[in-house]
This record gives structure tokens, sequence and C-alpha cells, in this order.
């Protein structure tokens, strides 16, 4: 019988005070292998995972909202705290949902598109080094994580070369990019490129064999295709469930359709697995870097598109004709007004699929916006992947998944 002026504590149905020898753990939200303030609710009969479920909305900043009372340039750079590993991806996502409402994905100079793709697949390349170095650190091989550290500073070098800044880019604009590459930028470019390949070969030589790193992976996380169907999982947790399925071949965007390039797939469906992909996905972005160089070569110099009622004129233009000055003033201060619509806009980040969803009604703000980010469903599947597994399985499992807060936290 209850005791009077005390109510048994109760949390989502699970009851903490328990006559069974089962117990109830949180798993973060502190917890440092937790990428970010997940917490994890598990219920627990010994060691083995009986239940899960995970809890967000510790780092909420209400990101959706923001983009719905900005102008559509003034949103851009917040984009990038989102997946702040990759940010990229979170520029270009936005820029080409903004670009497919107004209708001038078509006007996009095709300097900008090679230089776009070429700061993707390089942000690509930072964030699998970052996740490659995190996840190793997780399960405890400590040697990985300094050397990838130490290709990834090479990357952010460049990265930093072109636009300033080494994490939070803003390196893409609705349009085109603001900025030609820098003298000599194309040279450390493919120094990098001739560095890494052996570099991957060092990370897999620590890793591929060795027999604890297997005994941690294998078997651990296994995530059948019907299950990562279910959760709609994308990226390499999909392919890594044996679908070979990447939106860059699906529905090409910038100049993907004319590059030569493959899509790792797996069929193990388990962390290893998962591990071999991104191996090999950035080799393949590397491939991808290696053809970029010639093709920026045979461009022309123009890196925005020419749409006056939306896109601001050039800075020549600006400085010496009074009509372009006084457009640029009214788009900087009032913002563009797209046509009334509605337009979804998916992309390949290197977590998944990133996509933005924009309702317009003609104003200088987005009437509603929703973003589709890859984290937040590999979050979800943790309550149907994690039961049966042993809690040191969790650390594994959560950075197999390769989950950042930023963009799930919205």
């Amino acid at each position: 019988m209850q005791q009077r002026h005390r109510l048994k504590p109760y949390f989502e149905n699970l009851v903490f005070e328990r006559d069974d020898n089962k117990m109830v753990v949180n798993f973060g939200p502190q917890h440092p292998s937790a990428h970010g303030q997940l917490r994890l609710i598990l219920e627990m009969d010994g060691e083995q995972i009986t239940k899960a479920y995970p809890d967000i909305g510790y780092l909420h900043r209400g990101m959706e909202k923001m983009g719905e009372n900005m102008i559509y340039n003034e949103f851009l750079p917040t984009t990038d705290r989102m997946d702040y590993i990759a940010a990229t991806s979170n520029n270009y996502a936005f820029a080409l949902a903004v670009e497919r409402l107004l209708g001038i994905e078509d006007k996009v100079p095709r300097r900008a598109k090679v230089i776009r793709m070429m700061l993707l697949e390089l942000n690509r390349i930072i964030s699998h080094l970052f996740w490659l170095a995190t996840h190793a650190l997780d399960v405890g091989a400590m040697s990985v994580f300094l050397y990838c550290f130490r290709e990834r500073e090479y990357a952010m070098d460049l990265m930093e070369e072109y636009c300033g800044a080494r994490l939070t880019h803003s390196a893409v604009r609705i349009g085109g990019v603001p900025l030609d590459l820098p003298e000599g930028w194309l040279e450390h470019l493919n120094w990098f490129l001739n560095k890494l390949p052996e570099q991957i070969e060092l990370y897999e030589g620590l890793l591929t064999e060795n027999r604890i790193w297997r005994m941690r992976l294998e078997e651990v996380g296994v995530v059948p295709p019907e299950m990562a169907k279910q959760w709609a999982c994308s990226g390499i947790m999909l392919r890594g469930s044996g679908i070979e399925y990447d939106i860059r071949k699906e529905e090409p965007y910038e100049l993907y359709d004319e590059v030569d390039f493959d899509i790792p797939v797996s069929d193990r469906c388990d962390s290893y697995g998962r591990y071999l992909l991104y191996m090999e996905e950035m080799r393949q972005s590397t491939r991808i870097l290696r053809q970029l160089i010639p093709m920026y070569k045979e461009t022309e110099p123009f890196l925005m598109a020419h749409a006056p009622q939306y896109i601001s004129a050039s800075k020549e233009d600006i400085m010496t004709q009074n009509y372009s000055l006084m457009q640029h003033f009214v788009l900087v201060t009032q913002g563009m007004r797209p046509p009334v619509g509605e337009v979804y806009a998916p992309t390949e980040s290197p977590k998944g699929e990133l996509g933005f969803f924009i309702r317009s009604e003609g104003e200088p703000y987005a009437y509603r916006m929703k973003i589709r980010a890859p984290s937040f469903w590999h979050t979800g599947i943790l309550q149907d992947l994690l039961p049966g597994h042993y809690l040191a399985d969790v650390v594994t499992i959560i950075g197999s998944t390769n989950i950042v807060f930023g963009e799930i936290d919205r």
C-alpha cells in the first residue's frame, strides 16, 4: 500500500522500485561516449539490456523556428551549428533547397559547382576521420585517435585556406560560392590526396585484423535490411545493411553525374561492416577530388548565378552601377522573396540523407521549414538495436551509428 505523502517514482511506465533482479541505468546525457546530450534509459538484467529508451531534447535550440524567423541568407551560417563536424554539407543542403525554390539551380556557374563538390568531398573526409578517431577511442584504440586527427588537421588547413574557418565554414552561398580557390590551393589539395591513401592503410593495419577490434565490433549492432528500411536509415547505416542507395547516384546534384565513383556496400550488417565502409568511402572521396582538379581548370571564372531578382550582383557591378547597388541594399536589408510554393531537397551528407523542406508564401522568411537530419533516425533505432546486447556494447553501437546531436535537437 502506498504511504501517505509519498509517490511511487515512475518514468515513462518504468517502475524504479522493483522486486525482480532488473535495474534501470541512465547512460548520459553527460557520458563522454554519448556523442552529445543523449540520455539512454536502459533496463538491464544483470549486464544485458532488455529495454532501451533514447531520451533527447537536452540540447534543443529551435533551429527550424529560427529558420522561419530569419531571411534566407541570414539563416545560412546557422546551419553550420547542426552537424558541426561537417558544416559544409549543411550549408550546401540549405542552399540547394533555396535554389530549387527560386528555380535557379541550373544557373549556378560550373566553376562554383566544382568548388562546391571539392568542399563537400573534403568535408566528407574530415567527418569520416573524426568518426574513426572518436569511435576507436571509445572502443579503446588510442593511437588511431591521434593519427586520424593529424590527417584531419591537414584537411582543415585546406578549408581554412579557402574560407578562413576550420569548423563552421559558411563556405557556400545561395547561388554559388563567395570566393574562388586561392593561388596554390589545388597543389596543396593534391599533396593531401597523395598522402591520405597511405594513412588509410595505416589505420587499417592497426584495426582491420586486430583481434580486440574485431571482437568488439563483429556481430555487434546488427541492423537487418528490413530494420534499416523500417527506421528510414540512410548513408552508411543503410549501405552497411546491404542496400545500395546513395543520393549522389540516385538523384544527382551538382556534377556528381559526371564523375566516376563507386558506392561501397556491405552485407555484414554489423558495426565491423560499417567500419569497412567508412574506410572505403574516404578512398572514393579521394577519387572524386582527383577528377575535380582538371575539371576546375577547364571552367570560366564565374562564381554566382546571374539572377538579379534574388542574388546580388558581383562586387565590381555593385561598386560601379547604381542600380546594382540599390538592388544589393534591398536584398541585404529586406531579403529575397521566393515564389509561393514548397520544395524538399535531399543530399548525401557524411552521415546519411540530409534534406531541407521549405514552404514559401512569397515572403522574405520561410513560412515553414523542416529539416530531415539522418542522426535523428539513427538515434531512434537504438530502442530496437540495443536490447540483447551488453552494457559494454552500447558505446560501440552508438559510435557505429555516427550521430551528432546538433542535428537531432533542432
